[in-house]
């Protein structure tokens, strides 16, 4: 059977979804109330999305039904018609960050055909990515992180000293950490945001080759489908903690609690995302006011074409995102 395609003004479409879901959010900026600023990305993005012509269903989201009123897994979005699709988003990623005024928050929605992406549950997961344009299964998640740098290091036909990893700064990773740059490597700590830690390695003008270490599972399902569109490689293991863990991902369908997945495992078919800068970092510009205008930068990128676009959009008619000019 022939896979199926997402209409190409879907795609487009899409990125007007993480538009406004940005622009909500970034009223917030530096007001240091984190629900406040969640809350107005997720209402923008539900009006976003229940406004498209699909039958959408969302699989990744701000929890399960009874934990998360906000664009909950199993919520129905969409006009009900057109094609029978995946959601997968995170209305802010980065709600940290856009409370305090710093960089790298993104509104981020991924879209496939219904089935195609990972129904994870809220918890934790061990990820590794890496960009595209390397050797199938250069890097191993049960590997030493030595052993991975030097192999990226190896590939790039570069000193390990410029192979460039990133980590989020907890404490759980301090061993981690330590023996990346025992290797020689050099690591790039972040304070929140996987996501972006993980599309950062798509793009070489961020400097960064790896993404390494533990963060959300739903944050790994949206972090697939990025690479799914770029090439680049991914795999990541679910942590169940607790019989109530366990239970979550069997009522998901998940039956291997020990299960190791590639990215085609958590993004399959044809895939979708777009992410829209809130507050500025090294890969997107944050949402700009400027004369009465809106500025927005986007990066809108497609599995089955290939295809990654950058869209600066100035929208000079601000009462058109239902906030005020």
């Amino acid at each position: 059977m022939a896979e199926k395609k997402i209409n190409r003004v879907l795609t487009l479409e899409l990125a007007r979804v993480t538009e406004r879901a940005a622009v909500a959010a970034a009223k917030l900026i530096g007001r240091g109330d984190e629900k406040a600023a969640d809350q107005a990305a997720v209402d923008a993005m539900r009006r976003e999305l229940n406004a498209l012509d699909i039958d959408g269903e969302v699989v990744i989201g701000e929890g399960e039904r009874d934990e998360a009123p906000m664009l909950y897994i199993g919520e129905k979005v969409g006009k009900g018609g057109g094609p029978k699709v995946d959601i997968a988003l995170d209305p802010l990623e980065g709600t940290t960050l856009t409370a305090k005024g710093m960089g790298n928050a993104l509104a981020v929605v991924a879209m496939a055909e219904a089935g195609s992406l990972l129904n994870a549950p809220d918890v934790y997961m061990d990820k590794i990515a890496l960009g595209g344009g390397y050797p199938a299964n250069l890097v191993d998640l049960d590997a030493d992180p030595g052993d991975n740098v030097r192999a990226v290091a190896q590939a790039k036909g570069c000193d390990i000293s410029l192979v460039n990893v990133c980590i989020l700064d907890r404490p759980r990773h301090a061993e981690m950490i330590a023996k990346v740059r025992e290797a020689g490597a050099r690591v790039t700590l972040i304070s929140d945001g996987d996501i972006a830690g993980v599309i950062h390695t798509t793009d070489p003008s961020t400097g960064i080759d790896m993404y390494m270490g533990t963060g959300g599972a739903p944050e790994g399902v949206l972090a697939a489908s990025a690479l799914r569109c770029t090439g680049g490689q991914m795999q990541g293991r679910l942590i169940l903690n607790d019989d109530g863990q366990r239970a979550r991902a069997q009522k998901m369908g998940i039956s291997d609690f020990t299960k190791k997945y590639s990215v085609e495992e958590m993004a399959k078919g044809d895939v979708v995302l777009s992410a829209t800068g809130v507050t500025s970092g090294s890969m997107l510009t944050g949402i700009v006011h400027h004369n009465h205008e809106i500025w927005t930068d986007t990066l809108l990128m497609r599995s089955s074409t290939g295809t990654i676009r950058w869209i600066k959009a100035r929208h000079t008619n601000p009462s058109k995102f239902h906030i005020d000019g």
